[in-house]
């Protein structure tokens, strides 16, 4: 399919009509620099402080640094209540609401997130996973070694992209995933143990976390072309239906973000089946130049461009809710709003989205 190569940004409709995150980081990511005075600039940067699900999220964050009971849990909290919440996820969550980095919360968390890339074996480090991996070293390996990649992704997505910490971390992400690729489990992934489908006790394939780290990382990038060039064409192919578990020393645990190929499901017109996921992997794929590889994505993206009006507006029809995930994968990048009743809210996220993919993507914005 053959992507646009501009695209219409509608900024007077999104500073009129959508949150103030969202009004923020148009004019902090979207716009050309300058495009706003000081005191526009800090009058948003004050309501995004003041937005709900911000004050909440500040003040549910505990003394220790986290949020919910440990890093890897994929819930956020927007206004209420929320499951399975993570520290790695509220970070993120928190940073896609535009917040600045050098608030307190970010702070707090930032110590947790560079004891998990120096190696720290503290036991308690193991957070949500200490009493399972208590007799299991195989398996605190495994869990010590996925909590420093969701650490990597949240530092970078915040913009600590320089930090040599950080730096060193996504290095190791990318020299990981190079070994497995130029390995034969690349090929072969799967063993049968009994009446169950494993993942091959030497396979490391990549996660969705180790992929994004490499995405924000545009040094990273230049620096091991060949290596993202593979990374890309693995991703592009389909993923295999088969279901499997995988078996980290004793504990078998189901897979949740691990990318055995493309993750994006698509139905026959385009629409994707966890609209979230679509979004946040084709931005990924924008920021690492690699649009073009995914048959998958450049069909959804041209289907959720298709849907949007001509003055950029994303209008599809029936939409009678915030688009919502379904996997949890990306549930900290939408909905940025939390007002499910006004029709604007309901097109302002993904209209937003659709603009950053296109900078990202290198397109020419023309502002509306």
């Amino acid at each position: 399919m053959e992507l646009p190569t501009s695209h219409r940004v509608p900024v007077s409709w999104l500073r009129e009509h959508a949150s103030a995150p969202i009004q923020w980081r148009t004019v902090r990511d979207i716009l050309p620099p300058g495009s706003a005075n000081e005191v526009d600039t800090q009058r948003l940067r004050d309501e995004v402080l003041a937005y709900k699900p911000v004050a909440l999220s500040f003040k549910r964050q505990k003394k220790s640094g986290i949020w919910g009971d440990g890093i890897l849990g994929l819930g956020v909290m927007r206004s209420g209540p929320a499951k399975n919440v993570g520290t790695v996820s509220q970070y993120r969550y928190l940073v896609e609401l535009g917040v600045p980095n050098e608030q307190r919360a970010f702070r707090l968390a930032d110590r947790i997130f560079f004891r998990l890339l120096s190696k720290d074996e503290d036991p308690a480090l193991l957070f949500e996973f200490a009493k399972t991996a208590k007799g299991s070293p195989e398996f605190a390996t495994w869990i010590r070694n996925l909590m420093r990649q969701g650490a990597t992704v949240a530092l970078a997505a915040a913009g600590h992209i320089e930090d040599p910490r950080v730096r060193g971390a996504a290095h190791r992400v990318a020299s990981d995933i190079s070994q497995f690729l130029r390995s034969e489990f690349a090929e072969k992934l799967f063993v049968r143990k009994g009446s169950r489908t494993i993942l091959h006790p030497d396979a490391s394939p990549p996660t969705i976390e180790a992929v994004a780290a490499i995405a924000y990382m545009p040094s990273l990038q230049r620096e091991r072309a060949g290596f993202v060039e593979r990374l890309c064409t693995f991703l592009a192919h389909p993923a295999p239906k088969r279901r499997y578990v995988i078996m980290a020393g004793k504990r078998v645990v189901k897979p949740t973000t691990q990318l055995l190929g493309d993750p994006l499901l698509a139905d026959s017109a385009g629409r994707p089946k966890d609209i979230a996921l679509a979004l946040y992997w084709i931005e990924l794929l924008a920021r690492m130049g690699a649009l073009k590889s995914s048959p998958t994505a450049q069909r959804i993206l041209g289907r959720l461009l298709s849907d949007c009006d001509p003055t950029g507006v994303w209008n599809p029809g029936s939409l009678r809710g915030l688009p919502k995930g379904t996997s949890g994968l990306a549930d900290f990048l939408i909905p940025l709003e939390i007002d499910p009743k006004s029709p604007e809210h309901r097109q302002s996220d993904v209209t937003f989205r659709l603009a950053l993919i296109a900078k990202h993507a290198g397109w020419v914005l023309e502002y509306t």
